[in-house]
């Protein structure tokens, strides 16, 4: 296929395969984006929980050293709330806020996905409207005095492209946004499981917050 045909390709859809090539990179730069970016997280992540695993409980300089260690990863969140809340409130209290620290970060693990989306929902479209004005030029052969009909299956065969073209995209943003959001869902799980160990190795510390909010009152009393 040279470059002059798939000029002609574009020109005969009016310039929808120019627009379905915009969506294919704007797929492509999404997905390799994601995908590099999700695929870190899961690994660094996974290394996290088997640090905080390895602590059979979490004093505050434990939890400084594993947010230091997180960098920019999103358990650092839960880690910088554990760290700040850790001796102020009780177990239940905590895993409020942590909730609340995974509901904050949730948006940004799942970023830019609803672009993929969108092109795997227009692609499909666009090749077909592009099909359907390509049929508009092969069948305006009609029009022409001693036209062959070699020129009218030609042309349909040449209106097709953006339709196949279209589809391509759509299977190809399908696939790769069906992967990223299972790997979003293994990011959200790691955090849910984070949680659980924040949870597990720092109420130890609860009751005796706990018990220092309850006693500060009747010392104030006496």
């Amino acid at each position: 296929m040279s470059y002059a045909y798939i000029i002609h390709l574009a020109n005969y859809s009016d310039g929808v395969l120019y627009i379905l090539a915009a969506l294919l990179l704007i797929a492509l730069a999404v997905i390799i984006d994601r995908a590099w970016s999700l695929r870190s997280a899961i690994v660094r992540g996974n290394s996290i929980i088997r640090a905080t695993t390895g602590h059979e409980s979490l004093g505050q300089q434990d939890l400084v050293d594993l947010r230091l260690r997180a960098g920019n990863l999103p358990e650092v969140a839960l880690l910088a709330t554990a760290e700040r809340y850790l001796h102020a409130v009780s177990a239940e209290a905590m895993a409020n806020r942590l909730d609340e620290s995974i509901m904050l970060i949730a948006p940004s693990v799942d970023r830019r996905l609803w672009v993929l989306d969108t092109v795997v929902t227009l692609a499909p479209l666009l090749g077909l409207f592009g099909t359907i004005i390509g049929m508009f030029h092969a069948f305006s052969v009609l029009a022409q005095p001693g036209h062959a009909p070699a020129d009218i299956t030609a042309g349909v065969a040449d209106a097709l492209v953006a339709t196949a073209f279209g589809i391509f995209i759509a299977v190809l943003g399908l696939t790769a946004y069906n992967a990223l959001t299972n790997q979003v869902r293994l990011i959200m799980h790691q955090l849910d499981s984070m949680k659980m160990l924040i949870i597990n190795r720092t109420d130890a510390h609860a009751p005796a917050a706990a018990g220092a909010a309850l006693r500060s009152p009747a010392m104030a009393n006496v």
